[in-house]
């Protein structure tokens, strides 16, 4: 446990807003920062190891950064809500807890500044938010995550729950058209208008269960639902219900090592490997899960060998500095066309070390053992 604590403090001191050095895919583009998800997950969880351990490192480097990006006036550096990105909206979360932390109204404007790209995100013919403008009438799973928590806590907090239904029916229309009936998993994506190359022409979906999207969409619904009103009971139940199938259904998949494969139902088949990130992930909701009472206390047992399972296999001391291994870089479908949604594809995407999208879910996985003990 400490070595995680050790390594993470290390990454903090190798960053800076400038050039965080999670943030594997910008280093690799040799892009400026800019407003980002993945540093919104990696701020994220060291907002929660504050919240635990109140470790003053940990709320000063998240609210330096923040502020970094973040103008007096609410509007928020190299951010531009007409991209219409869904993912741009993750970040948004951290400006909840630090505006409640610290009362500097930047951090308020801007949460309305995030906001008004939720009222502007195109949508499906079903209601559903599009990933992005340039993937028209398609809806990813990592894009539940990436707006729904955000779009509850706002309506919770600051808009009278009107769009309540909205988030509710978004979620619905997800396990309505994604999920799977014979593993209860759900795929990856889902084309509305059926016109993406990726898309199979009747049923507008992907081909294969990628991990991290998977965990991206677990983590959508137990932190949506964190932050609503409980006295919305039906809604409540119903979100409840579809976290609960989901664990259940991966449950099936958990390897003996307590991770997960990056294509989460063929295990065996050869290039499949256990990934970091989406086993994290799985840990993270798992033991979420528990806490908040939806899942049996015996389920702590899954949360915490797949936490193990993945600091034995890929977390490491080389050269006297930690490292954690097993991490997929990125998978998308479309654009370019080698994302074509296939095994093959998913298994070609490069495996990287100390990338936030595994680190800040397995450090939010270990704030849930620290909250156990």
């Amino acid at each position: 446990m400490d070595t995680l604590r050790n390594y993470i403090e290390e990454l903090i001191d190798k960053s800076t807003p400038e050039r965080p050095i999670w943030n594997i895919e910008k280093i690799l583009q040799g892009k400026a920062p800019t407003w980002n998800y993945i540093d919104g997950c990696m701020i994220k969880a060291l907002l929660e190891m504050y919240a635990i351990t109140k470790g003053e490192k940990y709320l000063e480097f998240a609210d330096a950064f923040i502020t970094y990006h973040v103008r007096e006036d609410g509007s928020i550096n190299n951010y531009d809500i007409h991209e219409l990105n869904i993912d741009n909206v993750n970040s948004g979360k951290v400006l909840f807890e630090l505006y409640d932390i610290t009362g500097k109204e930047r951090y308020r404007k801007a949460i309305d500044t995030v906001y008004e790209q939720i009222k502007i995100q195109p949508r499906t013919k079903e209601g559903n938010f599009w990933h992005k403008k340039i993937y028209p009438n398609q809806v990813w799973l990592d894009g539940l995550y990436m707006g729904q928590p955000f779009y509850m806590e706002y309506e919770t907090r600051f808009n009278n729950k009107a769009n309540y239904d909205d988030i509710f029916n978004q979620f619905c229309n997800v396990e309505k058209y994604m999920k799977d009936a014979q593993t209860g998993l759900y795929y990856h994506g889902y084309d509305s208008s059926r016109e993406a190359k990726w898309c199979n022409k009747e049923t507008g979906l992907s081909k294969n269960f990628w991990l991290r999207a998977l965990g991206w969409f677990v983590m959508a619904l137990i932190d949506t639902i964190d932050k609503m009103d409980k006295s919305y009971t039906e809604m409540y139940t119903k979100l409840m219900e579809m976290f609960k199938e989901l664990i259940e259904s991966l449950l099936k998949f958990q390897d003996e090592s307590g991770m997960w494969y990056q294509v989460v139902d063929q295990g065996g088949r050869e290039g499949n490997y256990l990934e970091t990130s989406g086993s994290a992930i799985m840990a993270y909701a798992i033991l979420k899960g528990v806490r908040m009472g939806f899942l049996p206390e015996s389920y702590a047992q899954y949360g915490e060998k797949a936490f193990k399972g993945i600091c034995d296999k890929y977390l490491y001391e080389k050269n006297g500095e930690m490292n954690l291994g097993g991490i997929c870089l990125v998978a998308g479908l479309g654009c370019p066309d080698s994302r074509d949604g296939s095994y093959e594809y998913y298994i070609s995407e490069p495996v990287v070390e100390n990338e936030a999208k595994g680190v800040a879910p397995l450090l939010l996985a270990y704030t849930e053992i620290l909250r156990r003990k």
